[in-house]
């Protein structure tokens, strides 16, 4: 073989592996290492964006060990505020908070479910958004310059952080 395809899922979104692919000779079809890594850290994505000046939802701008920095943020921004884990997806280590009250235990919670699902308890906050559109769009390019945009898909019904129905083109 001369080329790896991952398919999707674990390996098509783990850095690690297209580095090791990379490494041996071989090439990984799908995108550089780099930016994968990058995008696999919600907290480190969000850091760049920033950076950037992209605008992003309201909350923490990075992770933090300290409960008194979700306290913090959680009055500035106001209630409900979303715990998520910086790794991983799919509704894991995801907590939705209605309540200060609420706030310590879910952090709590949150923690142990991303270190248990994804290998690490990075975890931050952000507002919670009542029922947003999930809208997504995709792009495919090559190593020579080449991209062709495939459209957008409208991917909001969902049941527990996973999608149940991808319509395209969106009515967004």
């Amino acid at each position: 073989a001369d080329a790896i395809h991952p398919g999707y899922g674990f390996l098509a979104e783990n850095h690690e592996f297209n580095q090791l692919v990379r490494d041996n000779g071989l090439v990984f079809i799908g995108p550089d290492p780099k930016p994968m890594a990058l995008l696999g850290s919600k907290v480190a994505s969000r850091v760049k964006m920033l950076e950037a000046g992209v605008p992003v939802t309201p909350g923490m701008k990075s992770s933090s060990a300290d409960l008194d920095e979700y306290i913090k943020v959680g009055k500035t921004i106001g209630y409900p505020v979303l715990i998520k884990a910086s790794a991983g997806g799919g509704g894991k280590g995801m907590r939705i908070v209605r309540t200060e009250a609420e706030l310590k235990e879910a952090v709590s919670s949150a923690m142990r479910e991303s270190k248990s699902a994804f290998g690490s308890d990075e975890v931050y906050l952000e507002k919670y958004i009542e029922s947003p559109r999930h809208v997504e769009f995709q792009v495919a390019a090559d190593n020579y310059g080449n991209a062709v945009y495939l459209f957008e898909r409208e991917c909001s019904i969902q049941r527990r952080h996973q999608k149940i129905i991808e319509e395209a083109p969106s009515p967004a």
